[in-house]
């Protein structure tokens, strides 16, 4: 289980059941066990001092990976 952070203001935004061992590039709806602090706005997802975290594609979100940090462990099998 992954916690994504916002890289500007390291508030907490979600936290994401990651699959594969490969990075962060899509974070899927489902997925997504728990919101803190983002909201979805002109299908962005963004943090709420205001930085894009990642675009609304339908299923998923296509993640901008120099606006996050995440810790935690996934999932690899």
């Amino acid at each position: 289980m992954l916690t994504l952070k916002c890289s500007k203001c390291k508030t907490k935004l979600f936290k994401y059941k990651k699959i594969g061992p490969g990075r962060v590039l899509r974070c899927h709806k489902d997925r997504i066990t728990r919101l803190y602090s983002c909201s979805i706005q002109n299908s962005s997802l963004k943090c709420f001092c205001g930085q894009e975290i990642g675009r609304d594609m339908g299923r998923f979100y296509k993640m901008n990976p120099a606006s996050f940090t995440f810790s935690g462990t996934k999932d690899t099998s």
